[in-house]
């Protein structure tokens, strides 16, 4: 972290112990051990460390049980879960209660894939479920949150789009039409998906300076924060200097990313 330039982590649990597939207990037991060793390193450095939980979120009910304990004892600023839960969108019925928890708990909900990605059934080659797979699950999330309505009967949820939130900038307008020209489209909400950009909050990985301009000035610069993707191999290797180098963003801009943002976000 020091070579990097980081002062401080926000620790996010790996992916492959969000274990929606297992029985509820196992799911229960394991986010509760996960939680505990992030917790243990916020407590051993305060400084350096803020958590972000794992939830069994194939319950409910234990969902919000494990996300009040995050929150409350172990006093973490949120989540991380998955795009879908077993194939099922976080906008059908059942995470209602989820979503309105989050909500009043003010916890941030960040949205990092685990496993396989809609790309992985017709292609596991050339390592695109990731490259491009991620980035369409996390359009799908954007997406879905939004038709669904989530968004309109939570106001104040604090959701954050891994990756860039993928696919959503570039696509939106094509969303838009949609919804002008199709019902099913408006069957929840009364304005376009591009009303809804700025409900979310975006990481700054998308590799490219071209790529982070249009974000920015897709969503405002006070939607992003940085993200690093360590310690996977798709992690940009020196994501502050990659920051600081660029010639497209002001130095208001580039400190609102490298820390103002997410200050002001998790109350750090």
């Amino acid at each position: 972290m020091d070579s990097l330039g980081v002062d401080m982590q926000i620790v996010s649990p790996y992916v492959g112990f969000y274990n929606y597939q297992l029985p509820t207990a196992t799911a229960v037991a394991s986010s509760q051990a996960t939680n505990d060793e992030i917790n243990a390193m916020v407590r051993a450095w305060p400084q350096r460390f803020a958590g972000l939980g794992t939830l069994p979120m194939q319950d409910v009910k234990a969902a919000i049980v494990e996300l009040e304990r995050c929150m409350t004892r172990l006093g973490f600023k949120g989540a991380e879960i998955n795009d879908h839960v077993n194939g099922r969108t976080l906008d059908e019925p059942e995470f209602r209660p989820f979503w309105k928890a989050a909500e009043q708990m003010g916890a941030l909900i960040f949205f990092h894939q685990g496993g396989a990605t809609l790309v992985s059934p017709r292609t596991k080659r050339y390592h695109l479920p990731n490259s491009i797979g991620n980035l369409v699950d996390r359009a799908v999330t954007f997406a879905t949150l939004v038709s669904g309505g989530v968004m309109d009967e939570f106001p104040n949820l604090k959701i954050c789009l891994g990756h860039g939130g993928g696919y959503t900038c570039f696509g939106i307008g094509r969303m838009d039409h949609g919804w002008q020209v199709r019902a099913e489209a408006r069957a929840h909400i009364t304005k376009p998906p591009s009303a809804y950009l700025r409900h979310f909050y975006y990481d700054s990985i998308v590799y490219t300076e071209s790529a982070l301009r249009f974000l920015i000035d897709s969503v405002g610069v006070d939607r992003v924060v940085l993200g690093t993707d360590w310690p996977y191999d798709m992690a940009l290797d020196w994501p502050v200097a990659w920051i600081l180098a660029m010639d497209n963003l002001s130095q208001e801009e580039k400190e609102a990313i490298l820390w103002k943002n997410l200050e002001k976000l998790l109350n750090l």
